[in-house]
């Protein structure tokens, strides 16, 4: 690659002078902005088809700065987002792309191959995607194969120029630059044993790709001094890593192209802002990004550092415990039936993740032992005792040496009961009415778990005088930066989110906004 890139540049130079594209203005979805930016690779591929609509969506959504899209051209010579040169595996046709028009490849099922819940999704042409993101989300185009002066044009139709990375080969970004001149900033890959001084001279992109291993301090601070923007490309299990990540983040760079968007926010965050104004709970485990209430959305929760894993418990008809919000399986699993109706093995033998997604397809649905051997060593548990008797729950909090970092969320009446039977249970029932404090304070709870709606400076700080820790939810039309963010000003002490990294957004916002006092 490094040999036919390097060729690319010779030919690039003898054929024409690059047009410059230094210190290009791009626009910045998430404001302020953040000194390390995200590149989600096929957009969130680990939650919804790769390259899809849906996967560019959920970036935006959840404060992710890019995401990167692969564009092919079709039999009829359009633009369409895919990334192999085959159908195969990614919709339910066969064949080469480039042997199907753009109305053909559109008929296709585009989702069913990842999960059920998205039969029906189509490949995009490019236009479509551009005018998606309009406003919302930098797109990376990695250019498989274009038609440069089509694209520079589409580009340009959809006033996308500062929203957008192009990525090719030298001489293919020579040709988008000549259709488009200095309104469409271009990316390629630069090797440390090329030479700078002729690679930025007759090549001129805005933007470098480097290859994780191949970062450098010095390279950074070379490439900025000509206005040049970094993007490390950090892929695959061996780059894809907090160690790598801190090495490029510490070397300077601008982007970083990654498979775990999730993650690398959470870890750049953690870094810079330190302590957290507020703890998280992530509702059902992260099932944003993995099927409620199994393991690895628990797992999920645990690697993001979230405070709590909140999961809820149930009873088999044989008497033993299981993970299920439901009463019935139905929702979440292949099978049918309420829990309390069906045995142990029955219900554990059950998929609780091809619903969600492919990869999960071995998922089953968890034992409650299980579950919280899955937390690890650091991260809480919210234990919303759906169906499991008090002295079973404490028990298990026993077994698993869990007393000084979980919850537990259940009516006044049942907190009570756990109270009396061990005063080191930590209960957390509801608060519906501010009216109603004064009668849960006197059992005496670790905290109350406050409808949102209630939420003020006044009831927190008197829940705060009565030695009770505020919990709320922020579900549905509640989770907004906005909202997240006046809790936290009213001093909520743990948000319970579907969205953790909308709330990282308002934990980055709320650091930068005390460190400015």
């Amino acid at each position: 690659m490094a040999r036919r890139i390097l060729a690319a540049v010779v030919l690039f130079a003898a054929a024409a002078p690059a047009v410059a594209q230094p210190h290009f203005a791009f626009f910045e979805p998430v404001r302020p902005p953040r000194p390390i930016q995200v590149m989600a690779h096929r957009g969130m591929a680990m939650a919804a088809p790769e390259n899809s609509l849906a996967a560019v969506d959920m970036c935006a959504q959840d404060y992710v700065e890019w995401a990167e899209i692969d564009v092919r051209l079709t039999k009829d010579g359009r633009h369409v987002v895919i990334h192999n040169d085959t159908l195969d595996g990614a919709t339910n046709g066969t064949g080469k792309v480039a042997e199907l028009t753009l109305d053909e490849v559109r008929k296709l099922d585009a989702g069913a191959w990842f999960a059920r819940r998205f039969q029906g999704t189509r490949l995009q042409s490019l236009a479509e995607v551009l005018t998606a993101a309009k406003g919302k989300i930098n797109l990376y185009l990695d250019c498989k194969r274009i038609d440069p002066e089509l694209l520079a044009k589409e580009i340009l139709a959809a006033g996308m120029g500062p929203q957008v990375i192009v990525y090719d080969r030298p001489e293919v970004l020579a040709k988008v630059r000549a259709a488009a001149g200095d309104a469409v900033p271009t990316m390629t890959k630069y090797r440390p044993r090329m030479n700078f001084d002729t690679f930025v001279k007759t090549v001129g992109p805005a933007a470098v790709e480097i290859d994780a291993d191949e970062v450098t301090a010095e390279l950074c601070r070379a490439f900025h001094a000509r206005g040049i923007k970094v993007q490390a490309k950090v892929l695959g299990a061996k780059w894809d890593n907090p160690t790598v990540w801190g090495r490029v983040i510490d070397f300077g760079v601008d982007w970083l192209q990654t498979d775990d968007p999730t993650g690398v926010l959470f870890f750049a965050a953690r870094r810079r802002v330190g302590a957290f104004p507020v703890m998280i709970a992530c509702h059902r485990g992260a099932n944003r990004y993995c099927p409620e209430n199994t393991l690895p959305a628990i797992r999920e929760a645990a690697r993001l550092g979230a405070d709590f894993a909140e999961i809820d418990i149930r009873t088999t008809a044989d008497g033993k415990h299981v993970l299920m919000h439901d009463g019935t399986v139905n929702r979440t699993t292949d099978g049918r039936g309420a829990v309390r109706d069906l045995t142990f093995d029955s219900v554990t033998q059950l998929s609780a993740g091809a619903w969600f997604g492919r990869r999960f397809a071995g998922t089953r649905v968890p034992e409650f032992d299980d579950a919280l051997a899955a937390l690890g060593d650091k991260t809480g548990v919210y234990l919303d005792a759906k169906d499991i008797a008090p002295e079973q729950l404490l028990a298990a909090i026993a077994k698993h040496g869990l007393f000084e970092r979980h919850v537990v969320y259940q009516s006044k009446g049942y907190c009570a009961k756990l109270k009396a039977l061990d005063a080191r249970v930590r209960p957390l029932p509801p608060l519906g009415r501010p009216a109603d404090l004064p009668g849960l304070a006197e059992i005496g709870p670790y905290g109350v778990d406050a409808k949102w709606g209630i939420l003020s400076r006044e009831m927190i700080a008197d829940c705060h005088a009565r030695g009770i820790k505020v919990f709320s939810d922020a579900l549905g039309p509640n989770e907004t930066v906005e909202q997240y963010l006046k809790a936290i000003g009213w001093g909520v002490d743990t948000i319970q989110t579907d969205h953790p990294l909308r709330v990282l957004r308002a934990v980055e916002l709320a650091a930068a906004a005390n460190s400015r006092r």
